[in-house]
């Protein structure tokens, strides 16, 4: 097949313009609840391809879910991808309760009302599972609340870098 005058090449959908929007309020979350820079990159005025790019490449795991009744993810960088083993169109709409076991789901939903409560949280730890199955622990996390263009609550998110696999 032959591209057409016009065409213009799918880019990555961490690029999409809904994505560098929602990058950039990631980034001004975890600012906003912890008083510093998620990716260090970003504090330098950046424009929204970049700081959507830099947040996707970060060395450390960032997960957000939307503020629905029952959270789908809206994002996750590649370490994120990685980790829970899955591309951006299967883990993107995905319920965010699937990422822990069903016999840890109220605590990590504790841990989120208390992120809410407070606009974040530090050192978080808990149990997850990937797309097969597989548990890992998770330690020293980050949860922060996201806040929309009218300063509404319209999800949260969570970074680490310290995990590791159980048995």
């Amino acid at each position: 097949m032959t591209a057409s005058p016009g065409d213009t090449p799918q880019g990555p959908p961490w690029l999409e313009p809904e994505a560098q929007v929602l990058a950039q309020r990631l980034l001004q979350g975890h600012r906003r609840a912890f008083g510093r820079e998620l990716v260090v990159s970003t504090a330098a005025g950046r424009p929204g391809f970049q700081l959507a790019q830099d947040l996707f490449v970060a060395p450390m795991v960032v997960l957000a879910h939307d503020g629905s009744q029952d959270p789908r993810l809206i994002y996750g960088n590649r370490e994120a991808l990685k980790l829970w083993r899955h591309s951006w169109t299967t883990l993107v709409g995905l319920p965010s309760r699937l990422t822990a076991e069903a016999d840890r789901r109220a605590a990590r939903q504790a841990a989120l009302d208390q992120a809410r409560a407070l606009g974040g949280i530090e050192g978080y730890a808990g149990v997850r599972i990937d797309s097969q199955g597989r548990r890992f622990q998770i330690r020293g996390a980050r949860l922060w609340s996201l806040l929309d263009e009218n300063g509404s609550p319209c999800g949260q998110a969570a970074t680490f870098s310290d995990w590791w696999w159980l048995p």
